[in-house]
């Protein structure tokens, strides 16, 4: 697999509009459009510090000699890394569009994302939601401005969500799709690399793919050598599964405690990025993940949402070995989780801890 882009232009102008990014003539981004889009960003999104996780129970886990450092993106403005991706998505639309408003489908995170830059920019906003989503998520969407659609679930929220563009003419901003999302995500792993010399690899959890694409990108172009692992939920695996297959596929059910990966399909562009980028999807169990939030929460005092824990249970579990004594960057990329949610999640997490020691 090549990393390193070779044939296509490296350099795009820094407004470059929506139409021209999804005619497929910029097929990934250039480290180029990355730091003009970095640039652009700079006054609106936070630049995430990194910590070098040095102490803890949790680091009896790891192989002799490996060095863990955490790229905090759930500090982020609205607790996620979707925030980039919005505001970049929203940031060129035309008046006549913008006059329009736009539309987002999500489990939560995008939905506040994309309210919240809608707000920033003056647009209208609506967006789908599962009727399962955390009422946290739904409150933020609400106190933006977002008029808030409740749905049974991924699926038939993203078919809602489709319909209202093609009535209403609003600019869908995808969850995880499309080149200037690719671009906002891609910052994240410019950030990274800035912030930590000589990594040896980065993980990175996986719903549709958007946020590994971002970060593969920027990562690859700035030291191939760097291997990016994608980090998936058994029960939302459907990057996995498309790696497997060589083609875009779509799951029938998703079902994982990590409820904001829980993506029914992949799309062409976020796949095919990730195709080029990603050395290696693996994944990971429930109970896993929920272990990950206890190690997360005790050794850092971090209240990670499962999402945000996907990254270290890869680190934990089926890549330990693979990345014993490497110098290695986890994601950890969101924080919003209603408390009940999170201490149960945590009790589920500690007992899975307790049978390991065992």
């Amino acid at each position: 697999m090549s990393h390193v882009a070779t044939d296509r232009p490296t350099h795009a102008p820094a407004s470059l509009p929506s139409s021209l990014l999804n005619t497929g003539i910029f097929p990934y981004p250039s480290l180029a459009d990355i730091q003009l889009t970095a640039a652009r960003l700079s006054n609106q999104v936070l630049h995430t510090p990194v910590w070098h996780w040095q102490a803890g129970n949790a680091l009896n886990k790891l192989a002799a000699g490996t060095e863990v450092w955490l790229k905090l993106e759930l500090f982020q403005k609205t607790g996620t890394f979707k925030l980039r991706g919005a505001l970049n998505c929203i940031s060129p639309m035309n008046p006549a569009a913008r006059q329009r408003g736009v539309v987002a489908v999500s489990a939560g995170n995008h939905a506040m994302a994309v309210a919240y830059a809608a707000r920033l920019a003056g647009v209208s906003c609506k967006v789908v939601l599962p009727r399962h989503a955390s009422p946290t998520r739904i409150n933020a969407c609400r106190q933006d401005g977002a008029e808030v659609i409740l749905e049974v679930d991924m699926h038939t929220a993203f078919a809602l969500g489709q319909r209202i563009v093609e009535k209403e003419q609003r600019t869908m901003i995808h969850p995880y799709d499309g080149p200037l999302t690719a671009l906002g995500t891609a910052t994240v792993g410019l950030e990274l690399m800035q912030q930590i010399e000589q990594l040896d690899a980065v993980i990175v959890p996986i719903g549709g793919g958007g946020l590994c694409a971002g970060i593969a990108s920027a990562v690859k172009q700035l030291a191939p050598h760097c291997a990016v692992y994608g980090v998936e939920p058994y029960g939302a695996d459907a990057m996995y599964r498309s790696f497997q297959s060589g083609q875009a596929e779509k799951l029938k059910i998703v079902d994982s405690v990590a409820d904001s990966l829980c993506a029914p399909y992949v799309m062409d562009y976020s796949f095919r990025v990730c195709q080029r980028f990603v050395d290696e999807i693996v994944r990971v169990t429930d109970d896993e993940i929920c272990a990950a939030m206890v190690d997360l929460y005790h050794d850092v005092k971090l209240v990670a949402e499962p999402a945000a824990a996907v990254a270290t249970a890869g680190l934990f579990g089926p890549l330990r070995d693979q990345l014993a004594g490497k110098r290695v960057a986890v994601i950890v990329c969101g924080s919003n989780v209603d408390p009940g949610r999170y201490a149960a999640l945590l009790e589920r997490g500690m007992q899975e801890n307790e049978e390991v020691c065992v």
